[in-house]
């Protein structure tokens, strides 16, 4: 997957959490014990990591931004690692591997600026063998989308691939106060769970992806419609529809989840040219 460049103005731009009443709520909701890894996402000044590390048995805390790691490394706590580096270009299963020793665990959190939000949750999906939670502070936007269920505007391509692999819950708001500067929208913490077994199979996710982000490419299109553009022969995708019991003025955003698996298992079963679907699973959102 192709990661973005980040420019200093978007490492710089990310608000800070100084509610220490929120900082504990969202500690007791990673819950971190003697036994467990913590990876933590943009440290900043430490104000999460420190509680963090009163907890875990180890954190390792990636930061970007060169201003942070020497003043994370004043504490001198021996349970924690700073790595300097762009968190869009870390595998979090070599991360995890490296780091983990004896740890039971691996949780992933923190404040996820909204300029990252994006790429970030397809690496988690593509990378999530390599802990078994996340808990993040996200814009409410952000969370909105994660959480959406078929039939509502934020439901997309990404809604579809989180809640196949996990279990998305929405702990509690954040109120623009809680962060210094602070931002003009609400913010919420998620927690992600990885399913024991993903919600629906899938048998080549990067494909799968491909399929979704066809599906939805024009949302007031039909899928009927976005499917031809994207290489479907007409009397495949009247096939396709009617397996699976859809109507063929229905738009990507009215599609459940198991019925997307249905119309992509009948590509898979050979019914549609994979030519029409290979697409650049980083040109589209």
């Amino acid at each position: 997957m192709k990661t973005p460049h980040r420019t200093k103005r978007q490492i710089l731009g990310q608000h800070f959490l100084a509610s220490p009443g929120v900082l504990q709520k969202i500690v007791e909701v990673v819950n971190p014990g003697k036994e467990d890894l913590v990876i933590e996402i943009g440290p900043g000044r430490g104000a999460l990591t420190f509680p963090l590390a009163e907890k875990a048995g180890k954190v390792v805390a990636v930061e970007v931004d060169p201003r942070f790691p020497p003043v994370l490394e004043e504490k001198g706590l021996p349970n924690l690692k700073i790595i300097e580096a762009d968190v869009l270009h870390i595998d979090f299963r070599e991360l995890a591997a490296a780091e983990k020793g004896t740890l039971l665990r691996t949780t992933i959190a923190g404040n996820i600026p909204y300029s990252i939000s994006g790429p970030l949750f397809y690496k988690i999906i593509a990378e999530r063998e390599a802990f078994a939670r996340a808990v993040f502070l996200v814009q409410k936007e952000m969370a909105v989308r994660l959480a959406a269920v078929p039939g509502t505007k934020d439901y997309s391509p990404i809604s579809i691939l989180v809640q196949i692999y996990f279990r998305v819950r929405s702990v509690f708001a954040v109120h623009p106060g809680s962060f210094s500067p602070p931002p003009r929208v609400e913010s919420v913490v998620i927690s992600l769970d990885v399913r024991p077994e993903p919600l629906v199979p899938v048998v080549d996710e990067r494909r799968f992806t491909r399929f979704l982000r066809a599906s939805f490419h024009q949302r007031r299109k039909t899928l009927w419609n976005n499917l031809g553009a994207a290489g479907w022969p007409g009397s495949v995708i009247e096939q396709a529809l009617g397996e699976a019991g859809l109507s063929s003025k229905i738009r990507a955003e009215q599609v459940t989840i198991a019925q997307f698996s249905s119309l992509y298992g009948f590509h898979g079963r050979g019914h549609a040219g994979a030519g029409g679907l290979d697409w650049d699973p980083d040109s589209l959102e």
